[in-house]
């Protein structure tokens, strides 16, 4: 007596709930943590235009770098959809378990994925919006603007270490 494939490592249609899981997570955590840092650090540069307009341009590079943070959660995004392909329902899908070409192990990287890369891009957000407002206020008093470029990119750096693991991810499935 065979079991059944399907009773013994799961249906690999359901799978596909945690590979759509990661890419919800990417790009929504990655979003959450731009939008935060892009606000916090907006308000920022609106009290330091108030009193110092030339400034604005300078001001901007928070913003910029918070919105990248949107960006690594969107490229994981694509790269795990392009591999949510659905385990079709024939005689087949009994015979040769590994000849299926999406399970739970796979599902499960790309869950994996998507969290590493959602959740370091809003940790790093929050760091951004954070270092990014009180920066710009402290460089309207006094030129600082080497420091607050060397503060935002090793709180980018935060959100790049997790894309850099999600794409490895990704990639060994």
């Amino acid at each position: 007596m065979t079991t059944n494939p399907i009773l013994l490592y799961g249906d690999p249609n359901q799978a596909l709930f945690f590979g759509g899981m990661g890419i919800v997570s990417a790009l929504v955590f990655g979003n959450l943590g731009a939008a935060y840092g892009t606000a916090k650090s907006g308000v920022g540069i609106c009290s330091v235009a108030v009193l110092k307009p030339e400034l604005i341009i300078k001001s901007i590079i928070p913003v910029v770098m918070a919105g990248i943070l949107g960006i690594y959660g969107l490229i994981i995004s694509v790269i795990i959809s392009g591999s949510l392909k659905a385990v079709p329902y024939d005689e087949n899908i009994t015979k040769n378990p590994s000849e299926w070409v999406y399970n739970y192990a796979l599902g499960y990287k790309q869950l994996a994925s998507g969290l590493c890369c959602g959740l370091s891009s809003l940790a790093a957000g929050l760091a951004i919006g954070v270092v990014g407002d009180a920066g710009v206020r402290a460089n309207g008093q006094k030129n600082i603007l080497i420091a607050l470029i060397l503060m935002m990119i090793f709180a980018e750096a935060l959100a790049l270490y997790g894309f850099i693991i999600a794409i490895v991810l990704v990639m060994s499935g």
